[in-house]
């Protein structure tokens, strides 16, 4: 009786010694696991276990982690292959179309027919909106592809909505709308990228001026919560969930846009830190920044 007391206390403890051991190779697994999803890199994750299922667990990993990582550089490098794209397409309008409005300019110095001049207004319609199209993209290729040259300075987002907000004024006003604006009588100082925070209330304004129902409600908290506000009809909570995707646009009769400025303000808000998010409650467009 005691011979096998002897032994099956041999076997726990040599079953106890057994899980401790694979514990510990799970432990470091997981931590490799972690690690090497952190990195940019080829090696894989190595286990000092002799277990095998460990040992296939392990292999199984390292094959998911390789086809991850092929299928990432794929994704970068048509990413990049597509913004390099942009910007020569965008560079290679830009020109003939800056000659075309130059010799739109000096047929407006002609004698013309009212006709003439009706079809010639309609055309140089036509060109100004193409130009401010080919400006988006090579902006949006320039933004996506090069870092901030900036230093992070301290911003104050009183200031900085405020005068953003009438330089804007008189479209706003053109369009109809009447802005509510409830900014915070406390100054709200946050050290980040000036021209990132302008182009950021820039862009956020003209999505409203697209499409607010006659609108707009914006406010800063003393806590650094800035929301734009505004009906918007024509949207839906799909629409609104691809809001920030480059390229979406809700196509409507009185919108037409390249779908890039709400892009351009998710990256440059990631670029600060900011957690910037839209949602759709009650027929309105809330988008809002925290700062």
């Amino acid at each position: 009786m005691k011979y096998l007391l002897a032994i099956a206390i041999i076997v726990i403890i040599l079953l106890l010694i057994k899980i401790i051991a694979m514990k510990k190779s799970v432990r470091n697994l997981r931590a490799d696991f972690v690690a090497r999803g952190k990195l940019d890199t080829n090696s894989l994750i190595g286990i000092d276990s002799r277990d095998k299922d460990l040992r296939e667990l392990t292999d199984d990993i390292n094959k998911t982690l390789t086809e991850l990582r092929e299928a990432f550089h794929k994704y970068n490098l048509g990413d990049n292959e597509l913004k390099t794209a942009i910007t020569n397409v965008a560079h290679d309008i830009r020109t003939p179309l800056t000659a075309i409005m130059g010799y739109l300019e000096l047929m407006k110095k002609q004698e013309m027919t009212p006709e003439t001049e009706k079809y010639l207004a309609i055309i140089e319609e036509r060109c100004q909106h193409m130009k401010k199209l080919t400006e988006e993209l090579f902006e949006y290729s320039v933004v996506s592809t090069s870092e901030t040259k900036e230093e992070l300075t301290e911003v104050s987002l009183n200031r900085v909505l405020e005068d953003t907000l009438m330089n804007y004024y008189a479209a706003l006003v053109e369009k109809g709308i009447e802005p509510e604006i409830d900014i915070c009588d406390e100054r709200v100082v946050r050290k980040l990228y000036p021209s990132y925070v302008e182009r950021i209330f820039s862009n956020l304004i003209s999505n409203a001026l697209k499409y607010s129902d006659g609108d707009l409600r914006v406010s800063l908290s003393a806590e650094g919560t800035v929301v734009f506000a505004n009906k918007a009809s024509s949207l839906s909570n799909v629409a609104v969930e691809k809001l920030f995707d480059r390229f979406f646009t809700v196509e409507t009769a009185m919108n037409e846009s390249t779908g890039l400025g709400l892009s351009i303000v998710k990256t440059f808000a990631q670029r600060m830190n900011c957690l910037i998010g839209a949602k759709y409650e009650g027929g309105s467009l809330i988008i809002e920044i925290n700062f």
